[in-house]
């Protein structure tokens, strides 16, 4: 397994903490927790009750997912991208939602490193009206339509949200790559929607150095053995 550094740069109107971890693991939560760069401090213990309305991830190379989850209900409070160390966002990026600290919150995070050669590795934070959940893929190979799973527990998109309304995607395909489209597939293999992608900002045409799309306002009912499959290019 191979291993990146990670800071976070998170605060409020009057006051910012850095978070860190020098070496998280790519392709996991587990064990990815940031402490602050001072007293080794988890978010939770370091600034409870804190209001805070921005956070900035850095990473090292490939994309980077990031959530504040309470330790002990699991409940997630924020989440969000980060960025390639050095092309944060002009200014801070806001938290969706912002939120107050609570004495149990963790900062984790979950990394992909960049993919092998004409590969691409992606992921894409997936809103439902049953909640949120991180997709990801860690091999897409050029202009091939390839199905994106949950990072969790490799559900796919009609298994993980049966019977729920999509609402919104925002995905993040590595630097220098092209998130080509994006499709949502029926159980018979038709074509429900595609939505089109771009380049981040790192890249000539990119518009966000967070995102290649991000789409809210849908309203599509998932069915069961629906899928999600991602189009890139390293080129």
């Amino acid at each position: 397994m191979t291993t990146q550094g990670v800071t976070f740069t998170t605060g409020n109107q009057s006051m910012s903490k850095i978070f860190s971890n020098a070496a998280a693991t790519d392709g996991q939560w587990t064990a990815n927790t940031l402490t602050d760069t001072i007293a080794g401090q988890q978010i939770g213990i370091l600034i409870p009750n804190s209001p805070l309305g921005w956070g900035q991830l850095e990473y090292e190379a490939g994309v980077c997912a990031y959530r504040v989850q309470n330790a002990q209900s699991l409940a997630v409070a924020t989440r969000g991208f980060g960025v390639l160390g050095g092309f944060n966002e002009a200014t801070p990026t806001s938290l969706k939602p912002s939120i107050r600290v609570n004495p149990n919150d963790i900062v984790s995070v979950y990394p992909l490193a960049v993919a092998g050669a004409l590969q691409s590795s992606a992921m894409a934070w997936v809103w439902t009206s049953m909640g949120c959940e991180l997709f990801a893929n860690a091999g897409i190979a050029d202009g091939v339509s390839t199905e994106i799973k949950s990072a969790v527990n490799e559900q796919t998109l009609g298994d993980m949200f049966f019977n729920s309304r999509l609402n919104t995607v925002c995905v993040q395909v590595q630097d220098g790559s092209k998130l080509n489209f994006v499709e949502i597939i029926d159980e018979m293999g038709g074509t429900v929607m595609t939505l089109q992608g771009g380049k981040r900002g790192i890249t000539v045409g990119g518009t966000s150095n967070l995102f290649n799309l991000e789409v809210t306002g849908l309203n599509i009912p998932v069915g069961k053995g629906w899928t999600m499959k991602f189009n890139t290019s390293t080129v």
